[in-house]
């Protein structure tokens, strides 16, 4: 019996013993890793961005272009995001919830974005939506411009952030069980009545996931952007545009201004959503 016990104990061990070494080591390589891809880099562009001093800092921020620029780039990234949201949840839903022709490759063609260059991305929506392309030449007509417009830059954002959500949806559409919404039928609940009181709450904090993830990659995007957006200052030149064209002219200061000023918006708002999702988990859980 002792041996046996001894036995137990070993294997016990043996089982606890995780593949990764312990947590002192792993948590060093962490902070590491993080501290020479990310801490580092953005301290150097807060430390940059003051050389110049307060005044110059301030200066750079508050002009009418750079102003104009962020709220454009804000501004779309939001409208976009949003658009995803709708379209990625239908599109996700589609994708997981029926069988039909060709399922495989429309399945494939949601992660075309993640794959396509960025740069030709934005000229294949150029030639898609420019005034004698094959959409914008039946646009036109009716007064609508897509290409050298802020509409442009919007549609380029939902494309490039369209997989976000409906990558992220898909999971959690997979492992929803469907007696429940049979449930909530057979006690009379209508279609849309089961969808607001069962599936969309347990959607909700994926929802904000692609939400947030499709809004962070549209406020950085810039190589789809700049072809069809026209880069006309106070009208539809983004902010990431204007970094590059200060730093063209060597002005580091200016430049890494307006990155200060993009991360720090960034932040709070990838804050503010983080929160609204763990409040949202946690609803969902005490459910």
């Amino acid at each position: 019996m002792k041996v046996n016990s001894s036995a137990a104990a070993a294997l016990m061990g043996r089982k606890t013993r995780g593949v990764l070494p312990g947590f002192g080591l792993t948590l060093g390589y962490t902070m590491v890793y993080l501290s020479l891809l990310v801490l580092i880099p953005i301290s150097a562009v807060f430390i940059r961005s003051s050389s110049g001093g307060w005044a110059h800092f301030w200066e750079v921020v508050t002009a009418p272009r750079v102003l104009a620029s962020l709220r454009l780039s804000f501004g779309a990234s939001l409208v976009a995001a949003s658009i995803n949201v709708v379209f990625g949840l239908i599109v996700s839903w589609v994708l997981v919830r029926y069988t039909f022709p060709f399922k495989r490759f429309i399945d494939g063609m949601v992660d075309l974005p993640f794959a396509l260059p960025t740069a030709v991305a934005g000229i294949a929506l150029t030639a898609l939506y420019a005034p004698n392309g094959w959409l914008g030449a039946w646009l036109k007509p009716l007064g609508i411009e897509v290409a050298f417009t802020p509409l442009g830059i919007v549609v380029a954002l939902t494309f490039i952030g369209m997989p976000f959500v409906v990558r992220t949806l898909q999971p959690v559409l997979e492992e929803l069980d469907r007696e429940v919404e049979q449930a909530a039928a057979s006690l009379g609940a209508s279609p849309l009545q089961a969808f607001c009181r069962v599936i969309f709450p347990a959607l909700w904090p994926a929802l904000l996931t692609g939400f947030a993830l499709a809004f962070a990659r549209a406020i950085g995007e810039y190589g789809s952007v700049i072809f069809i957006a026209g880069n006309m200052p106070m009208r539809s030149e983004i902010a990431p545009l204007l970094i590059v064209a200060k730093l063209e002219q060597y002005d580091y200061a200016g430049a890494t201004a307006i990155a200060v000023v993009m991360l720090v918006l960034s932040f709070a708002i990838m804050f503010g959503i983080n929160a609204l999702q763990n409040w949202a988990a946690s609803r969902h859980g005490e459910r």
